[in-house]
């Protein structure tokens, strides 16, 4: 009996010294293995190789060849061209681009205004415990699954004044004739409300998720100190949700300025040119007209001026600090 004791000790003994010893060769933290020691930390930069390069063949090759082809003249058969600036000074003295660039900063500056308080105000709620709030939200963000041509050439048949819904409502809106894109306002009004319909759902998703990382210990204190529930909407909820308002606002904005299938299948552009806006005006040019060069100008600066109305919302409302709002962080 003594010697099995000592036998099953000197087993443990050994297996103990085994496991040790194979610890300390290769699995450390300073060992190739990646125990414990070596997961604390970033990951290694070849886990953002497949994006990097998904993101450089899709988006910084094409960016290079539009800013080439913006200095050339192009209709897409045969080889570009060399113009210089000519296109530049061509897009400067162009009275539609004129146009386009008001009515862009107009339908961005629009939707900013519709889709904001909106999109808030449903997050808000939705991150509540409210009775059916689940099934509501899940129908109310319906209109995320559908693509933006399949939803638009709905509207477009409910918004025809022959037959569509619009033919019978119009009168009450103030369009005797039922013909709501003939009329300017009325188009940009119904490419506004499209697109409001279509995408305050991905932005109160925004919203909900900032909402819920509220601690709930904010408004029990503010319960306690007899504040209603408007006032701690104003004393916490915007507060905290500042950062939150900032990146919707630039996904937001970025996509007001650079969407055009809606106003493409609505109106064309129309009536006349009173919905063509910068990115229909590079895909008239582009693909209507076969003046590539040119119509890689207008997205050359498109690009430029998306890029920098977001780096300035970044840097203006002091995102880029990405301090958390939260009490005692």
């Amino acid at each position: 009996m003594t010697g099995a004791v000592s036998k099953g000790a000197d087993d443990k003994g050994a297996g103990g010294k085994g496991h040790s010893g194979k610890g300390h060769s290769g699995k450390g933290p300073s060992g190739k293995g990646g125990g414990v020691g070596s997961g604390v930390g970033r990951p290694s930069a070849a886990w953002a190789l497949p994006g990097a390069l998904f993101f450089a063949c899709f988006a910084i090759v094409p960016m290079l060849l539009v800013g080439y082809l913006a200095f050339t003249d192009w209709d897409g058969i045969g080889s570009p061209q060399w113009t210089g600036t000519d296109n530049w000074s061509r897009l400067w003295h162009d009275p539609d681009m004129r146009q386009a660039v008001w009515l862009s900063l107009l339908l961005t500056v629009l939707t900013w205004l519709v889709q904001t308080p909106i999109a808030l105000l449903l997050g808000v709620w939705a991150a509540g415990r409210q009775r059916n709030r689940a099934v509501l939200s899940a129908i109310f963000f319906l209109p995320l699954l559908a693509s933006s041509v399949a939803l638009a050439l709905v509207w477009k048949q409910l918004l025809d004044p022959n037959f569509g819904l619009i033919a019978e409502i119009g009168p009450a809106l103030g369009f005797a004739d039922g013909d709501l894109l003939g009329d300017p306002q009325g188009a940009l009004g119904a490419i506004l409300f499209v697109t409001a319909w279509q995408f305050i759902p991905l932005h109160t998703l925004i919203y909900q998720g900032g909402a819920r990382a509220i601690p709930r210990s904010l408004y029990d204190a503010a319960a306690i100190d007899g504040a209603g529930t408007v006032r701690q909407f104003f004393s916490i909820t915007l507060p905290q949700l500042r950062n939150t308002v900032v990146t919707s606002s630039v996904i937001m904005v970025v996509g007001a300025l650079t969407f055009f299938d809606t106003v493409l299948i609505l109106t064309k552009g129309g009536p006349g040119t009173d919905t063509s806006i910068v990115p229909f005006l590079m895909y008239k040019n582009g693909f209507q007209a076969f003046d590539l060069g040119y119509a890689s100008a207008v997205a050359a600066l498109l690009v430029v001026v998306a890029t920098t109305v977001s780096l300035l919302l970044v840097r203006l409302t002091g995102f880029s600090a990405m301090r958390s709002t939260r009490e005692g962080m």
